[in-house]
């Protein structure tokens, strides 16, 4: 039976679904790096134990979109608190990351809604400034909600390769 889009619902995730986010998490790597070998056990190990600690320390975010119990698509948030200057002792910055819908749900605007959700908390939270990274695909999406490029010069220095799976074009 086709999914009817109508009927999405997006809710945030809590720690009980981690094993949701760890497995987005793992189908998301595995499209964006289908050249590298499956994750193991221990990568499971390992998100599953980030996922824990980030939730409960307010660091990280998710959402789900869903129709009719099926899992159309997710996204998620670093939330990261940095040094302020004369106006504000800190403030609080995100970092949208895997952003992914299932193949038979995407166009459909399942990303703009999560995207949607994922803007509206930060704005509760008082977070400054939401970043991610894109593909070519994703751009129109993410420039229709304001997103352009940082007002600021941005520069990345990689120090060291092997820390980095994917490669940065």
């Amino acid at each position: 039976m086709p999914t009817d889009y109508r009927k999405i619902k997006i809710r945030r995730l809590t720690k009980n679904d981690i094993p949701i986010l760890v497995n987005y998490r793992l189908v998301y790597l595995k499209e964006l790096q289908a050249k590298i070998d499956p994750p193991t056990e221990a990568l499971r190990t390992e998100l599953e134990k980030y996922f824990t600690k980030a939730i409960a320390e307010n660091r990280f975010i998710a959402f789900i979109a869903e129709s009719e119990g099926k899992a159309l698509g997710f996204g998620g948030m670093v939330i990261k608190e940095i040094p302020g200057d004369f106006v504000k002792s800190s403030y609080l910055e995100g970092d949208i990351l895997n952003m992914f819908t299932v193949p038979e749900a995407r166009r459909k605007g399942v990303s703009s809604l999560i995207l949607d959700r994922l803007i509206k908390e930060a704005k509760k939270m008082g977070i400054s400034k939401v970043a991610l990274h894109t593909s070519k695909d994703g751009e129109k999406l993410y420039r229709n909600f304001g997103f352009s490029e940082p007002r600021f010069p941005y520069l990345e220095l990689v120090i060291s390769d092997k820390n980095f799976t994917c490669n940065h074009e």
